[in-house]
């Protein structure tokens, strides 16, 4: 079977990593993308790796599964070829500043006019009912003006980021549910219409969940922040000889950990049973985890943890995960041939359909 979106036609004019991650996840569903790039090509085919000029493993990564064509907005016949392909799309996606989307004729309002079936998403830095709205803004601006960059000095350490551009791909999948909820509506009603999707907003959003904390009522119950996340002991633990993630939440896991570490004192406390109670002294409780892992090998930890049915894990680096049993298990790494790059490896998409495949059905296209 073709994936749940096979028929629907998308016209990518997005760079970087927020929107070629969100048309990629749509390309993986079964959509058709044509990825519309500028002279000079997306700016994220530069940075390396790479076998060849233009063609580096992050743009390899998020740009699967999609045609690429040339156009120069700024030449009014590349805005009519443009043009002709919109008419013919379900779903256009940008991530311009609407300013400059209106300059080269990619406004909402007269293309919805002109083609009222037409799912128009616009993926931005800020609201464009608010005053940042002309500011620009990559991965790091939103990580900082978001929150997220602050957590770390919550937790007892300077601000920092994120190792990953965890901004940009969180606002695609935000995109990649908007996108769908839209086309759903169409199918009921008919009707397209013009998506926002603000970065800031989104991060936001994402990190309100357990971190507006006691500001989540008027008057404040307490400072933001989720506690159990923000422990200064919060981490890989450190091993005899190595590191694990270990993860006891429920009192039984605790209890079990406990028991496992030779420590039936804490094992028996009273206050492990009570939620409120755990949560309260959960610093205290992660400080004694840490302190018991040291007494063993990493290896030897995962065997009692697992057979005690505590959450843990090995701390994994990409070189194991190609070779995770797991992973090879599923056949989640993906070896495939690029016309111009040679042998790569990928990864097929996380999401299973039982009656519909997500695939890739071709590499990331070479320079149009």
């Amino acid at each position: 079977m073709p994936g749940p979106l096979h028929g629907i036609r998308v016209v990518d004019l997005t760079t970087v990593i927020a929107g070629p991650y969100a048309t990629q996840t749509l390309g993986e569903m079964g959509a058709e993308v044509v990825k519309v790039e500028p002279p000079g090509g997306d700016i994220m085919r530069a940075p390396g790796p790479a076998r060849s000029p233009g063609m580096g493993a992050a743009f390899l990564n998020c740009n699967r599964n999609k045609r690429s064509i040339t156009l120069d907005l700024k030449q009014e016949g590349d805005r009519a070829a443009l043009r002709e392909l919109v008419a013919g799309a379900d779903v256009l996606v940008h991530n311009m500043r609407m300013d400059a989307a209106r300059r080269v004729g990619l406004a909402p309002e007269p293309l919805l006019a002109a083609h009222p079936r037409l799912i128009y998403c616009a993926i931005v830095g800020f609201g464009q009912d608010g005053p940042y709205r002309d500011r620009p803004a990559y991965d790091d601006v939103i990580q900082a003006a978001s929150g997220w960059a602050a957590l770390a000095a919550q937790a007892g350490d300077a601000p920092r980021y994120a190792p990953t551009i965890v901004a940009d791909k969180t606002t695609a999948l935000f995109a990649v549910g908007a996108i769908n909820a839209a086309l759903y509506h169409r199918a009921v009603s008919g009707e397209g219409q013009a998506i926002e999707i603000p970065m800031f907003e989104a991060m936001v959003a994402f990190l309100a969940v357990e971190h507006l904390g006691g500001r989540s009522f008027e008057p404040p119950l307490g400072p933001p922040g989720y506690g159990r996340v923000l422990s200064r002991h919060r981490r890989p633990y450190r091993t005899a000889d190595g590191h694990i993630a270990a993860m006891p939440y429920t009192a039984a896991h605790w209890r079990a950990f406990f028991r496992a570490a030779g420590r039936e004192d804490w094992a028996a406390e009273p206050a492990l049973d009570d939620n409120a109670a755990r949560a309260a002294m959960i610093d205290t409780l992660y400080e004694r985890l840490a302190g018991c892992l040291t007494a063993r090998g990493s290896a030897a930890w995962l065997e009692l943890l697992e057979a005690a049915d505590v959450p843990c894990a090995p701390v994994n680096g990409f070189d194991e995960l190609l070779a995770d049993p797991h992973l090879v298990a599923t056949g989640f790494f993906e070896r495939a041939v690029h016309p111009t790059e040679g042998q790569l490896v990928g990864v097929r998409s996380p999401i299973r359909f039982s009656r519909t495949r997500c695939e890739t059905t071709a590499q990331a296209p070479a320079r149009a």
